[in-house]
Formats: structure tokens, C-alpha cells, sequence
């Protein structure tokens, strides 16, 4: 019971938090279209981005689909670690936060990686 719980305080903070950040990337939030300009790759980035953690949050909220949404997740946030450190700078704790959270994710609802991939 404890871990059912554990899981769903999880995934609610994840999803919400993705949803929160990757909504203020789709809508163009000044902060975050001055963000993308510092990483030089173009605004389309930050769309993709915004995408990217929009559907991975939504992915999260269906017990099928978690896993695969939390590793897309966490990939997206090692992303942004390496972004912070190597060419934005500023403090990586959000982001390393979200990875912690987004892999357990992943580990808690691991069983069904395992049946996607015996599946394929």
C-alpha cells in the first residue's frame, strides 16, 4: 500500500512539474524564450523541449505508459544538466531533482518495461 502511495505522490509531482515547464516553454513565457536564446540552437529547441516534457508528463499519468514517459523524462533532464553546466551555467538542483524523481519513476514501475520489451 505504502508503495502504491509513493508512486502516485511520484507521478503526480512529475507530470505536474513537466506540464508546468513544458507549457511555459510552448507558450513562448519570456523567461524561458531568453533561456533557449542563451543555448544558441534556435527557439525551435525550446518547442521541441516543450513538447517533449508535455508528452512525457502525459505518458506518466497512464499506469501503461509510465515508464517509457518517465524515461523520456529523465533523458530530457540529463539534457538540461548538461545545459546548465556546460553552457547556461546557473544551479542544476531542479533539474537533478526532476531526474531523481522521473527514475523512480522508471524503478518503481519497472515491470512494465519488462513486459514492453518481452512484448517486442
Amino acid at each position: 500500500m505504502m508503495r502504491r502511495v509513493l508512486l502516485w505522490v511520484l507521478t503526480l509531482f512529475v507530470a505536474g512539474m513537466f506540464l508546468f515547464a513544458g507549457g511555459m516553454k510552448l507558450a513562448a513565457h519570456p523567461m524561458m524564450v531568453a533561456t533557449f536564446g542563451q543555448i544558441g540552437l534556435g527557439q525551435w529547441f525550446r518547442v521541441f523541449t516543450g513538447m517533449l516534457e508535455v508528452a512525457g508528463a502525459l505518458l506518466v499519468l497512464v499506469p501503461a505508459t509510465a515508464a517509457i514517459g518517465a524515461l523520456l523524462l529523465a533523458v530530457v533532464m540529463v539534457g538540461a544538466i548538461v545545459t546548465h553546466l556546460f553552457i547556461i551555467g546557473g544551479n542544476p538542483l531542479m533539474p537533478i531533482v526532476l531526474l531523481a524523481s522521473a527514475l523512480a519513476v522508471v524503478y518503481l514501475r519497472r515491470e512494465r518495461i519488462s513486459s514492453l520489451i518481452a512484448a517486442v
